[in-house]
């Protein structure tokens, strides 16, 4: 499996991404111009292109032989970007479930709350309801 960081390190000069891409390098020139594709760049100013690029290149072409313009080929990769960032958060999320159900699976009965959530974390009506300087009065309807 290819790390993600050697996925994004740019390795091909535009004519041999052109031709790994199966377009014409003028195609890329758009492509960069339109957002579709970002390549990095050397300090002496030429475009360097990554596996990834390549990748997404190829998608692109795989798009638009399937008849779907430039416009939809952006929405698509806009809405492709969104739902890799959901799942990452979705992830994300899990570890950070099973972390808290590991510890709460550890924990003893008698433990208090706060020693499995911060007071911090919260909301502010718990703080108000916890606070003893205050007297809280239930009134009946009647």
């Amino acid at each position: 499996m290819v790390a993600a960081s050697d996925r994004n390190r740019p390795l091909y000069m535009i004519s041999v991404a052109a031709e790994l891409a199966g377009v014409h390098p003028q195609t890329l020139r758009a492509y960069e111009q339109k957002g579709l594709v970002t390549p990095q760049r050397t300090s002496g100013n030429t475009r360097m292109y990554s596996q990834a690029d390549i990748d997404r290149l190829e998608l692109i072409n795989e798009l638009t032989a399937e008849g779907i313009n430039l416009a939809g080929v952006m929405r698509i990769l806009d809405l492709q970007n969104q739902l890799d960032e959901a799942s990452a958060e979705l992830d994300s999320m899990h570890k950070r479930y099973h972390r808290l159900a590991r510890r709460v699976a550890e924990l003893d009965p008698n433990t208090p709350v706060n020693a499995l959530v911060r007071m911090s974390d919260l909301p502010p009506v718990f703080h108000w309801l916890t606070n003893t300087a205050q007297t809280v009065r239930f009134f009946a309807k009647g």
